[in-house]
């Protein structure tokens, strides 16, 4: 079983993940994407914009601003709702959720209990603070997520926010998207953007963090159809875990229910995955009805709404919302491709098996030697894989050890020019997984790694 401590020892020491601001002492929950990770980060979102921006012709994209109109948060009630229950400890100064700290005694959720109930539970339970281990806390509170910043300007609204969600900016742009595309309902928008939660217990590594990134979508539909194109994106969403090498069998499904339903939404599935540390949420598909268009129409005072070219009627769409957060994902992929495997002789070897549309290097190449002509011919190899992506060119050290740098940072394929390839023109092509060598010829070597690894 994968631990926590093998993924972030490897993304450290292979440069996926490093911590925040670490010079400093490091930042709580920051962190920066290294040279693999930034690679890998950058190709999974490639995949997703293709498979469901380009690909699909009821969909269009946008990249909306993080910085929204004050009001927008005041209308979609973000301002009023999007809150978590706070409690601090008296004697550390610890900030916790309280929901959380009372169900380390309950079986099951919080998220129905008021803070009077909350605040009355703690306290009758002598649930100690985990940081220190008293029993004096404040009273509950609920705490805003949406980080607060100052404009120059004065004035009511002088006060903006960091988007908690990308969400908003579609909805914003619903009129621009329908007045000068040839969209029709049902369509999509999707967006690709960082969201900030002033979260009070984030962890575990890129899980949860206090910025992120969501790639997002939101699907108008009528009313009457919603069912169905819910449906169809559960599906859909399925089929993305697939593709980026997610084990069916991890995936389990949260039909969400009561109060822990967000605000705006009548109906939530989240895609729940078998991580390290336990069961948690992955994705999730939200129907938000048309509670977003409606709000915004009233605040702003313009019609966003659709009307149908068939039977002139107008009406505001209702939504789907498929949302997939890109640093989960992430962290789904390694959790799932890694692997410490034991090798005759007993030598460990430590490998990602990433899908060859996400791995950070398509293809390394690699001289035998760094001298008799080989290095200048490898250089020849390395601009014939580039086409394909990526590619890392090594000619220090033992070939061995070579092929182990590449096992550990997922490269599905290494080319290996060695002394015959100067008589033969071919060369040695190994792979990851298996492990097995193939002659192959240079002239054919395009063709073969396209129709082998990247069709």
């Amino acid at each position: 079983m994968t631990t926590m401590e093998q993924i972030t020892a490897l993304c450290k020491r292979k440069g996926f993940i490093y911590p925040g601001s670490e010079i400093y002492g490091g930042f709580a929950n920051s962190y920066t994407y290294g040279p693999y990770g930034v690679q890998m980060k950058n190709n999974l979102k490639a995949l997703w914009w293709k498979m469901f921006i380009e690909q699909r012709p009821d969909m269009v994209g946008i990249d909306g601003t993080i910085l929204l109109h004050p009001q927008t948060w005041k209308a979609s009630g973000h301002v009023d709702t999007f809150n978590d229950p706070m409690m601090d400890c008296k004697n550390c100064q610890a900030r916790h959720r309280a929901d959380h700290l009372a169900e380390t005694k309950m079986d099951g959720n919080a998220d129905h209990m008021s803070l009077e109930e909350l605040t009355t539970f703690i306290k009758e339970q002598g649930i100690k603070c985990p940081k220190c281990g008293k029993t004096d806390f404040t009273e509950a509170r609920q705490f805003n997520l949406m980080f607060e910043t100052q404009m120059a300007k004065t004035g009511e609204d002088s006060t903006a926010y960091l988007r908690p969600e990308t969400a908003q900016a579609i909805f914003l742009e619903f009129k621009n998207v329908v007045d000068t595309t040839r969209v029709k309902v049902p369509f999509g928008i999707g967006q690709i953007g960082k969201a900030f939660r002033n979260e009070i217990t984030p962890g575990n590594f890129i899980f949860r963090v206090l910025e992120f990134e969501q790639m997002e979508i939101e699907y108008f539909v009528p009313e009457s159809e919603w069912e169905q194109h819910f449906d169809a994106w559960v599906k859909a969403m399925y089929d993305w875990c697939e593709v980026i090498g997610l084990e069916k069998d991890k995936i389990h499904e949260l039909d969400v229910e009561g109060d822990a339903l967000a605000h705006y939404s009548k109906k939530t599935i989240d895609l729940e995955y078998e991580f390290p540390f336990g069961v948690k949420e992955l994705y999730g598909c939200a129907y938000r009805t048309n509670f977003d268009l409606t709000n915004h129409e009233n605040a702003s005072g313009k019609k966003l709404r659709w009307r149908d070219p068939q039977t002139n009627e107008e009406y505001i769409p209702h939504v789907i919302e498929p949302t997939f957060g890109v640093d989960r994902s992430i962290l789904a992929i390694l959790s799932t491709a890694y692997e410490e495997e034991t090798l005759e002789g007993g030598e460990v070897r430590t490998v990602l098996h990433l899908k060859p549309v996400i791995a950070p290097v398509k293809v390394a190449v690699l001289p035998l030697t760094k001298k008799d002509g080989l290095p200048e011919k490898a250089q020849e190899i390395l601009a014939l894989a580039q086409s394909f992506g990526n590619c890392e060119y090594d000619e220090g050290g033992n070939i061995g050890k070579r092929y182990r740098r590449q096992d550990e940072v997922g490269t599905p394929v290494c080319v290996t020019i060695d002394y015959e390839t100067l008589d033969d023109a071919a060369v040695t092509v190994r792979d990851r997984d298996t492990m097995a060598q193939e002659r192959i010829k240079i002239a054919d070597l395009q063709s073969y790694l396209k129709e082998k690894y990247f069709g």
